[in-house]
């Protein structure tokens, strides 16, 4: 059975462009070669951290939705808990009303009547 999965990322800051994109692809592919459906990434840039993460105050946020058996969540934040690349990660499986408010949000707004 496959469910809906959001997992949000932060990459050092330090990191050049070209790094960014490396990491952000090694967890890509990795979703994708494990079964992983409906994959999106967005990279949502260099913000400040709520508060201090190690050395760092500042993290490169990425968020990635995918569907999946649930299988690949237990892996993949094993290679980020391993790698030096992320110094943050958290996957949450969305709940049926958050797909749907989230589908809703993407959906094209209606007409209003009196604009005719």
């Amino acid at each position: 059975m496959s469910n809906k999965y959001e997992l949000m990322y932060i990459l050092r800051p330090d990191l050049s462009e070209d790094q960014v994109g490396d990491a952000v692809t090694k967890y890509q592919d990795y979703l994708s070669e494990t079964g992983a459906e409906n994959l999106e990434v967005q990279v949502k840039g260099k913000r400040r951290l709520a508060y201090p993460v190690g050395k760092y105050l500042d993290g490169i946020y990425v968020q990635m939705n995918y569907e999946a058996d649930g299988s690949q969540n237990a892996p993949l934040e094993r290679m980020m808990r391993l790698s030096e690349d992320a110094i943050r990660y958290l996957t949450i499986k969305l709940k049926k009303r958050a797909i749907i408010a989230q589908e809703n949000a993407t959906a094209e707004p209606i007409a209003d009547p009196a604009d005719d």
